[in-house]
């Protein structure tokens, strides 16, 4: 019977569609996402649902309108979105239980995005009343409470907690927890060897981007919300070293403590970790100033740390480096001007023996995020090219021997991608 129904479905729609004053069955829509079609035959009305194939005698009235905000989503989202609102690889659609998509949108960017649509998703303007898309809404946020340990985006706001967009902000690194089992890519480029802002011929040149880039880029993954495993890897002209490091989130502001506290231990190797070995404990505080902007300072003492040098392409060229401990802090904001924009900036002084490794200046930074679902971009001005931990205090003053390169005349080009792809 109902593959029956479901070919006569087929001929009324076409039928329909070449003459609608013809007679016989009528069929229409009864859901905006076109999955559903009432279908009305020898004085009976049928409701087809054509994704699932399935067929129900409805009556003589018409169906009814969903009972509450989960009929609504079972109806017209859950075929994109899926029924749990984890979304659906095949279609790419976003997982809406995680943590971090629910702080990066607004109430209000929820009801737009249903209303007006986004990318490949369609608005639903004048298919759902306004009520219908609040109650979308409203049901849409409290997919953040499904999720393990996590709270509303609506009570993080009110609480004033901010989120933020990367791994680090420029270099300075932000604490951010990751969630379980998710699989993070960063990537970093330095346009070192040029200044963005002093010289001639700036714009001719792009401001200094028509030079060699210094790229770095490594993978975190998630053992748990609050332990990571990151490795990393910095080009051949900074001695290519490689950087293995943990990490673990031992408070966290959305759990009702009064800060973020993140530890991290990590060694660095060049030569693609053949030689010149340096150790890095650092603390990561960072204090949610509302939920618009955060403050971040990070103690770091490395243990063997080497002076920031122009290295080489030939791994008997690296040279064999004596280590110096030293003990830096940075110190960093960050400030969202709009939902998904924030302005940066830090400033990492080295406190001991910054002298014996060739450090007069503070590597500092600034510049601006664009925050985007599970991604991020960053344009920076900065002073230092080194990305590793050990590497990040070092400026330019040393790599390229210039010793005003650490000044704000020789700010050079920078930028930062990350992805979370699981």
């Amino acid at each position: 019977m109902k593959r029956i129904l479901l070919a006569v479905l087929v001929l009324a729609l076409r039928a329909h569609a070449q003459d609608p004053q013809t007679a016989g069955p009528r069929a229409i829509y009864a859901d905006a996402a076109h999955n559903t079609v009432l279908l009305e035959m020898n004085g009976k009305q049928y409701l087809v649902d054509v994704a699932a194939q399935s067929v129900r005698e409805t009556g003589s009235q018409s169906p009814a309108a969903p009972s509450s905000a989960a009929d609504l989503f079972g109806q017209n989202c859950a075929s994109c979105h899926g029924a749990d609102g984890k979304g659906i690889r095949d279609r790419g659609t976003p997982d809406l239980t995680s943590p971090s998509i629910q702080t990066s949108m607004s109430d209000r960017q929820i009801v737009e995005t249903i209303r007006n649509g986004k990318g490949a998703m369609p608005g639903w303007s004048g298919k759902l009343s306004d009520s219908q898309i609040s109650e979308l809404a409203a049901y849409i946020r409290s997919f953040a409470s499904s999720s393990s340990g996590a709270s509303s985006a609506a009570q993080q706001t009110a609480s004033g907690i901010y989120q933020p967009g990367d791994d680090v902000l420029v270099t300075l690194p932000t604490g951010r927890p990751v969630d379980q089992h998710g699989v993070y890519v960063n990537f970093s480029h330095r346009f070192a060897y040029d200044s963005a802002v002093s010289g001639p011929a700036r714009g001719a040149e792009l401001f200094g981007l028509d030079n060699f880039a210094l790229s770095s880029f490594g993978f975190r993954y998630g053992v748990t919300d609050k332990l990571s495993v990151d490795v990393w890897r910095s080009p051949s002209f900074i001695d290519r070293p490689i950087q293995l490091m943990a990490a673990y989130n031992v408070l966290d502001e959305h759990h009702a403590a009064p800060f973020n506290l993140a530890v991290r231990a990590s060694i660095e190797g060049q030569d693609n970790f053949r030689k010149n070995y340096t150790e890095n404990l650092e603390a990561i505080f960072s204090r949610s100033l509302t939920s618009h902007a955060q403050f971040y300072v990070v103690p770091t003492m490395s243990f063997n740390d080497r002076e920031l040098l122009m290295g080489s392409l030939k791994s008997n060229q690296i040279r064999d480096v004596p280590g110096i401990n030293a003990f830096s802090t940075g110190f960093g904001i960050a400030v969202d001007v709009r939902p998904t924009v924030a302005l940066l900036l830090e400033a990492t002084p080295m406190l001991v023996n910054g002298e014996e490794l060739g450090i007069h200046r503070p590597a500092f930074s600034f510049g601006i995020q664009k925050k985007i679902y599970r991604h991020a971009f960053t344009l920076a001005l900065t002073n230092s090219p080194g990305t590793t931990v050990s590497q990040r205090a070092g400026t330019n003053a040393t790599f390229l021997g210039e010793p005003s390169a650490d000044t704000f005349s020789g700010l050079f080009i920078g930028f930062n991608i990350t992805r979370q792809i699981h």
